[in-house]
């Protein structure tokens, strides 16, 4: 029972994230739009480029996805509703978008396309980015927890969210999600105005559906995963657990997919730069703020 509403909570919020992606791009807000434009997908023909490596071009698409619901298996909706409790699940949340670059780069590569696989190349550039700042924005947050385990991160928050206590914690996090769901302005995998859709330029029919979804998928895990370690998770007053979670994951992925449109698009080597140069002593001053607060101040 507790996966089949997991599930459903997970197709749901990827259709709503779907509607607000529609409405970022588009200006308008069309609830039916995502329907059809995935029925569209479905009912064109599968090209297949000629020389592809079959492999890596079937397997990109799908292993994405795979990486993003078991990233989601160990994010709570509520007290006892999720897929795997582990006492490592924030290391393990971090493990398994590490296969976001392996899918990305299969995808690049498998068509035997300039285009896409330029678009995986880039998409390297800006794991060696944000790889370190997702891994010591987490520490700060088990430190204070301490635990890995993200049900225990939540209830950490009992007193104060990880936004008030690790504000810089909270905006590296950010900006390292929004480069690992290659959203604008890191959007370099895609690239619509140079690379003619990058990683997806190869990709027709069902095969491209399932990796717009799996796209999707690690949206929602990212704004999920925000929620829980920086906005207390299930945490709130007079709601239901599972709404205060829902209506914060929703929250993060609007403010992820509307703000950054507005902004001029990044090279990977300036985001690479900025995160090694100014990301990640940030990141380190976060870590030892939180240890001395703890120590001082245990909240």
């Amino acid at each position: 029972m507790t996966l089949a509403i997991i599930l459903f909570a997970l197709a749901l919020g990827c259709y709503l994230i779907a509607v607000l992606e529609d409405w970022a791009v588009h200006g308008r807000l069309d609830p039916l739009r995502p329907a059809v434009s995935a029925l569209a997908l479905l009912g064109r023909e599968q090209v297949l480029p000629r020389k592809s490596d079959r492999l890596f071009f079937e397997v990109g698409p799908v292993l994405l996805l795979v990486a993003g619901l078991l990233a989601v298996a160990v994010i709570p909706l509520a007290p006892g509703l999720i897929v795997t409790d582990l006492a490592t699940g924030a290391l393990f949340l971090n493990a398994a978008l590490a296969y976001v670059l392996v899918a990305l780069i299969m995808a690049g590569w498998g068509p035997n396309g300039a285009y896409a696989m330029i678009g995986g190349w880039r998409f390297l550039g800006q794991f060696v980015a944000y790889a370190m700042l997702i891994v010591m924005t987490i520490t700060a947050v088990a430190m204070r927890a301490e635990s890995l385990s993200t049900t225990e991160i939540v209830t950490s928050q009992a007193a104060l969210w990880n936004v008030f206590y690790q504000p810089i914690g909270f905006v590296l996090f950010v900006i390292a999600a929004m480069g690992l769901a290659w959203l604008p302005p890191i959007d370099l995998p895609t690239g619509g105005g140079d690379l003619a859709g990058g990683v997806e330029a190869e990709y027709t029919g069902a095969r491209l559906a399932v990796l717009r979804l799996a796209r999707l998928v690690i949206v929602l895990a990212l704004a999920s995963a925000t929620a829980t370690f920086y906005l207390g998770g299930w945490l709130g007053p007079w709601l239901p657990a599972w709404a205060w979670t829902a209506a914060k994951t929703l929250a993060v992925a609007a403010a992820m997919l509307f703000l950054g449109r507005h902004l001029p698009r990044l090279r990977e080597a300036r985001y690479l730069a900025v995160s090694w140069k100014l990301g990640i002593p940030l990141a380190l001053a976060n870590i030892i703020l939180v240890g001395v607060i703890a120590l001082v101040v245990p909240i």
